[in-house]
């Protein structure tokens, strides 16, 4: 019999809609892990990330000559008698982060055809990315945009209940510091997740799930702006869509948005929008609205639909100078993500 390296368990299938159990299960995932600093914090707390300031802190940084103006409590008196003249230490002030999820939950992300839907691949990467960003000792928060769910509390909401608003609502989680943020932000992402698409409004044409998006437009509208003001400067705002519904005002807010915080932008998709539908005829629907739909046919107005939010998050990303992670509805969150993320021992 030879020997080798021992077998591995075949990967288990993804459910189709996460649970509390795989998304506290992330926490173990994140070990180890940091989001990659862009650019130096600006808030005014501290915490474990360095900032340009120099003073009295918590890390130590270097030692040099006594100059006029220095505090003389930070007087080093070993390396003052050994050199025979006043040395002072320096400290790195370290700060905290907060970093807000903008999770895009609309009906509409309810769709997929590989591994798992793009609603359920968003809840976990801002479950796997709110593990990171605790255990990396930033305060987090979320604001996220779904479906209606009457009679269900929430952290804190944009005008009336979820309950009275038609279409989508949103949620605010409230950004707390370390671990302790993470459980009711794990809540809140699964009571807001969508458990049935969305009801199509068009005839057809738009990429994958683009139907029905006027709604959450204007939930995502109304985040956004709110974000804006609730946001402190040097914010990390990592927002998390398929970006279907990416217009113009859509791109106005998010340019306001980054005027103080820094945005990263995480981009769900499906293989399907992008390749667009086989030749040959296709039923499609919902019960009740099922069409017929021609795949040679449909095909350049649908790739010429992906082509335009391709060029659209492209260009917004540009001008925030804002980096794009691309997570594909095949791929395992763990497997996505834990590359662009940074080792805490490496990290700057």
């Amino acid at each position: 019999m030879m020997r080798g390296a021992p077998l591995q368990p075949p990967p288990q299938p993804l459910r189709p809609l996460p649970d509390l159990s795989e998304l506290l299960s992330l926490r173990g995932a994140a070990q180890g892990l940091r989001l990659p600093a862009h650019g130096i914090g600006r808030s005014a707390r501290t915490g474990l990330h360095a900032s340009a300031h120099r003073g009295r802190g918590v890390e130590f940084q270097e030692v040099r000559p006594y100059v006029p103006g220095d505090d003389p409590r930070s007087i080093d008196w070993r390396v003052t008698a050994r050199r025979g003249r006043a040395h002072t230490k320096l400290y790195r002030e370290e700060r905290e982060r907060p970093v807000w999820l903008l999770v895009d939950l609309d009906p509409a992300m309810f769709f997929g055809t590989r591994a798992q839907l793009k609603s359920a691949l968003a809840v976990r990467a801002a479950a796997l990315l709110a593990w990171v960003a605790a255990l990396g000792a930033d305060r987090v928060g979320a604001m996220i945009v779904g479906g209606t769910i009457p009679g269900v509390s929430a952290s804190a909401d944009l005008g009336p209940s979820p309950g009275s608003r038609a279409g989508s609502t949103v949620r605010i989680v409230p950004p707390r510091a370390r671990e302790a943020g993470v459980l009711p932000l794990l809540e809140a992402l699964l009571a807001m997740q969508p458990t049935a698409p969305a009801s199509p409004h068009s005839t057809g044409g738009e990429t994958g799930s683009e139907a029905a998006r006027s709604s959450g437009a204007t939930s995502m509208h109304e985040a956004l702006r709110a974000l804006a003001t609730l946001a402190r400067p040097g914010s990390i705002v990592l927002a998390i869509s398929d970006f279907a519904a990416l217009d113009e005002p859509l791109q106005t807010h998010y340019a306001t948005l980054g005027v103080g915080c820094e945005c990263r932008f995480y981009w769900i998709t499906d293989a399907l929008e992008e390749q667009g539908l086989p030749d040959g005829r296709f039923r499609g629907g919902l019960p009740g609205r099922v069409r017929t739909l021609d795949g040679a046919s449909l095909r350049p107005r649908w790739l010429a639909a992906w082509r335009e939010r391709e060029t659209r998050l492209a260009q917004l990303a540009q001008r925030l100078a804002a980096p794009i992670v691309r997570l594909e509805t095949h791929q395992a969150v763990q497997d996505a993500l834990r590359p662009l993320l940074q080792g805490r021992a490496t990290a700057a």
